[in-house]
C-alpha cells in the first residue's frame, strides 16, 4: 500500500497560511519505516474536493486528508467524502457523545449552565455528522473527532483530520500506530549519497542507469543544487534502499565516479 495526503484549504492556495502538514507526516512516516507516495493540494471547491476524494478511495491507498471537517459554511469535507463514497450523512453516535462532553467542558470553564438546546450548540453536533460507516478518530486535544471511512474496494482508506496542526499530528500518529502497525518497517530503509562537485546531470545519469539495472530495488537519485551556501553549485548523487541492498550499489557508485574523475565531497548516510 502506498500513503497519500491531501490538505483542503483556499488559506494554503493563496498564501494566507503556509502548509505546515507535509513535512510533518513525512517526519511521522519516517519515524515507522514508511514514506509518503504523494500530495495533492485542494481549494475549498466541493466539486474538486469530491473529485479528489473519489481518486483517494479508488486507490486503494492509505490517505490522510488534513481541514475542511469543521460546520462552517466552508467546510465541505465531510459532504464530499459522503458524494465519493455514495453514501448518505449521518450524526455518528460516538462523535454525538464527544462533542456534547466538549460542549459540557466548555460551560464548566465559564462557569456557564450548560445548555444542549441552544441553537449554538445544536449547530455544533454538525462537526459530528459524518458519512454512514465511518468510524471515529480520537482527538485529545478538544474531543471533537475526525472519522475514517473505508475505501469500497476493501482495500485502502482515507482517514479525515482537522487543519489544525496542534489536533491533526497526534490524530495522525494515533491512526498510524492504531491501524497499520503490521506495515512499519523501522531500520529497514537506508540512503548513502556524496556531495559531487562540477558534474553536469547528463554525464552521470548513464552511471545512475547502470546502477539501477544491476541493482534490483535500489533507487538511484540526483539532487542539484546552484547557490548552496556551503557547497555552491553541485550535486548530491546517491542511491537508496534496503540496508542490505544499499552499501554494494554506493560502493559501485563511488567507484564510478571515481573513474569518471569526478571531484567528491562528503558523503551523507540516512537510516529509517
Amino acid at each position: 500500500m502506498s500513503f497519500g495526503l491531501i490538505i483542503i484549504g483556499d488559506e494554503i492556495l493563496s498564501g494566507k497560511r503556509a502548509d505546515k502538514h507535509l513535512p510533518r507526516v513525512i517526519e511521522l512516516l519516517g519515524a515507522r519505516g514508511l514514506q509518503l507516495a504523494y500530495a495533492d493540494y485542494v481549494g475549498d471547491d466541493p466539486d474538486r474536493i469530491t473529485a479528489t476524494l473519489a481518486r483517494a478511495f479508488a486507490s486503494g491507498d492509505i490517505v490522510f486528508s488534513c481541514g475542511g471537517i469543521g460546520a462552517t459554511p466552508d467546510d465541505h469535507t465531510r459532504l464530499c467524502a459522503a458524494r465519493a463514497l455514495g453514501v448518505e450523512l449521518a450524526l455518528h453516535p460516538q462523535a454525538e457523545g464527544l462533542i456534547r462532553e466538549r460542549m459540557q467542558d466548555v460551560a464548566r470553564e465559564q462557569g456557564l449552565n450548560y445548555e444542549p438546546d441552544r441553537p449554538d450548540n445544536v449547530h455544533r453536533l454538525n462537526m459530528g455528522v459524518f458519512p454512514l460507516g465511518a468510524q471515529i478518530i480520537p482527538n485529545p486535544y478538544n474531543k471533537i473527532p475526525g472519522f475514517s471511512c473505508a475505501a469500497p474496494t476493501g482495500q485502502g482508506a482515507v482517514h479525515f483530520v482537522p487543519g489544525f496542526p496542534v489536533m491533526a499530528w497526534p490524530m495522525v500518529e494515533w491512526v498510524l500506530d492504531t491501524f497499520y502497525a503490521p506495515l512499519f518497517r523501522r531500520d529497514a530503509w537506508c540512503e548513502q549519497s556524496v556531495i559531487v562537485y562540477g558534474a553536469m546531470e547528463a554525464t552521470l545519469t548513464p552511471l545512475m542507469q547502470a546502477i539501477e539495472a544491476r541493482h534490483a530495488g535500489i533507487k538511484v537519485f540526483s539532487l542539484p543544487s546552484v547557490d548552496h551556501p556551503q557547497h555552491g553549485r553541485h550535486i548530491e548523487l546517491g542511491v537508496k534502499g534496503s540496508p542490505q541492498q544499499t552499501p554494494p550499489a554506493y560502493a559501485e557508485l563511488l567507484e564510478g565516479l571515481r573513474q569518471a574523475g569526478a571531484k567528491i565531497g562528503p558523503e551523507l548516510v540516512r537510516n529509517q
